[in-house]
């Protein structure tokens, strides 16, 4: 039906007779010559209707915006001081010989350049708003990383194999999604987290290498940057330690960044192990472009009397830290709109020294808590710290969790508030990471991981009598404070395997009634073996500045987990209840 793509048309193109289609993106009547920018996937191209031409002309001045139109005419340049330098077509026009009206358009409840359309009205109305530019271009870039993420596995050996979407439900630290069986009544299937225990079969299957761009499902609270169904780069080898697997993937993501952004990453990516990220950053995540860091002071202030930092100096697990800002010219109501922040975290406050001048102690010092330290105290706090005159100092005083969270959440805002980050791209790894956490709510060691993490070599003894300093073969893959990936060395022998099952309370008829096929496979000669996973939502949305990744998602659900453009999740008859053999409990009372 046409010849070319709007946004092909170009210099090379004047004189050629053209036939374009497309949608009216916008029609403009200037004193009897109407222009008509027409809009397909590749940009826009400016149509111009002459009087002269009067059948086109009369269609033209029928039709409206989203109207879906075929155009013939020839290509022209623009007169001159009317070339669009934001237009691929810029430099050319068409002037229209014919038009034909394909489909007329009911009026769209918004216009499609319009910037300040609400996320309820974009997802109500998502196929409009997949036709707006900025969706286009995020949609079709996320093509391109996919297809460069195919085209670095493949040249590397791995196969693409699919793993079901209807499986067991496994506790993988979130809630499944569960489908109820017709033919098995009472029983039921679940949607897949991950395909964990899957890509791990296959390794026993002797596939060796494996990857999968594959949707996930998870029932659990949602924010910008979590979904109820997410795509995950699922990768998996046999016969890798963790630095293979590292060197795999990592050499993946500079190629996916060099061929769709044609960016360089840094090569290698730096290491830091769980333990220097959370004492310097307060997260496992650090964004590298922040140049601030945590001075940990809990020794020190187990020799102080002041309340608040002795008690959390001398709680178990509790944690006294600084925040040095350098230069920092803070008003009182930003420094009070800070600890406001940071209240979000469960910090109790924000204390603060401001520096002055350091060579004279304590009155150079500014601050209602520096009466209650020791000049000895103060100097050293300083001497840590690095703190220069013009410096101000936070300080986080409670449970290293609550520490760790506030002061790290602080140092990334403040960070981007008042210019201490750099522009660019910081990629880590983040390695070593505990084997377990303690999980209050149940009294339990739990994975930090999942229970088929290996353990570090040498900290298999610890699984049994210190559970809590046994490190793993985990590594996380960070890019600007943002998880991108996760993944591990698995566990490929059986009394290993045990082990990592008592330390986390899970009998053996336990883990037989949940893990028992995977288990049972192992048996048969498991090769060593190891992956990771990617949020392909996430490195997508980093990569086009999206701030939530439903701006990557093509039909995504709302914060809710509903999809405003289907009305789903929504109710079903009688009928196809009895066939599941459910019945629906009457909803509780408010």
């Amino acid at each position: 039906m046409r010849t070319h793509y709007c946004g092909d048309l170009s210099a090379a193109s004047v004189g050629h007779s053209v036939t374009l289609c497309g949608w009216a993106h916008r029609r403009r009547d200037h004193g009897g010559v109407i222009f008509i920018d027409l809009r397909d996937r590749e940009g826009l191209a400016q149509v111009v209707f002459d009087p002269d031409r009067a059948q086109a002309f009369a269609t033209a001045d029928r039709s409206r915006s989203e109207y879906v139109l075929k155009v013939t005419g020839t290509v022209r340049r623009r007169p001159e001081g009317t070339v669009n330098p934001n237009l691929r077509s810029g430099e050319v026009e068409v002037l229209a010989h014919e038009v034909e009206v394909l489909n007329p358009s009911a009026p769209p409840p918004f216009q499609l350049d319009d910037d300040n359309l609400s996320e309820t009205t974009r997802l109500t109305h998502r196929v409009l708003d997949l036709r707006r530019e900025p969706m286009q271009h995020n949609l079709r870039l996320r093509y391109r990383v996919a297809m460069a993420v195919r085209r670095y596995f493949d040249a590397q050996g791995f196969i693409d194999i699919e793993t079901p979407m209807l499986t067991r439900s496994t506790p993988e630290g979130a809630r499944d999604y569960l489908v109820p069986s017709r033919v098995h009544p009472g029983e039921f299937f679940a949607l897949p987290q991950s395909p964990q225990l899957f890509k791990q079969l296959l390794m026993v299957a002797g596939f060796d290498r494996y990857y999968q761009i594959v949707k996930c499902f998870r029932d659990e609270d949602l924010r910008a940057d979590r979904q109820p169904e997410f795509t995950q780069i699922d990768i998996e080898a046999s016969f890798v330690g963790e630095a293979e697997i590292q060197a795999i993937n990592e050499a993946m993501i500079r190629s996916v960044f060099k061929e769709v952004l044609e960016v360089k990453l840094a090569s290698p990516f730096p290491r830091m192990t769980y333990a220097e990220a959370m004492s310097r950053f307060g997260s496992d995540k650090p964004d590298l472009r922040v140049a601030l860091e945590l001075t940990d002071l809990t020794d020190l202030m187990k020799t102080v009397e002041f309340k608040v930092f002795r008690g959390a100096a001398d709680l178990p697990g509790g944690r006294v830290a600084a925040l040095r800002v350098p230069k920092a010219d803070l008003t009182r109501k930003e420094i009070d709109d800070y600890t406001a922040f940071v209240a979000i975290y469960g910090a109790k406050g924000l204390a603060y020294i401001r520096v002055n001048d350091r060579a004279k102690l304590p009155d150079g010092l500014q601050s209602p808590i520096v009466k209650f330290l020791p000049v000895d105290v103060l100097a050293e706090i300083l001497e840590r710290s690095g703190a220069q005159d013009g410096d101000l100092l936070f300080f986080g005083a409670d449970r290293a969790k609550i520490v760790n969270d506030a002061l790290g959440a602080l140092r990334v805002k403040l960070g981007h508030d008042k210019g201490y980050a750099e522009q660019g791209w910081r990629p880590l790894w983040v390695v070593d990471f505990p084997m377990f956490e303690w999980d209050d709510e149940a009294k339990r060691w739990a994975a930090m991981h999942h229970p088929f993490t290996s353990p570090k070599d040498g900290h298999e003894d610890l699984l049994a009598t210190e559970p809590g300093k046994a490190l793993s073969k985990g590594y996380d893959m960070v890019l600007n404070g943002s998880e991108i990936g996760g993944g591990s060395i698995r566990i490929h022998r059986a009394e290993v395997q045990s082990k990592v099952f008592r330390a986390l309370g899970i009998s053996e008829a336990e883990a037989e009634l949940k893990f028992g096929f995977l288990l049972d496979n192992l048996q048969y000669g498991a090769p060593p073996h190891g992956g990771i996973a990617f949020g392909l939502d996430r490195i997508v949305a980093m990569m086009t500045g999206a701030e939530s990744i439903r701006d990557v998602i093509a039909f995504p659900k709302t914060q809710r987990a509903q999809c405003l453009l289907t009305h789903a999740p929504s109710p079903v008859d009688e009928k196809q209840l009895r066939e599941l053999s459910l019945r629906l409990r009457d909803k509780p009372k408010p």
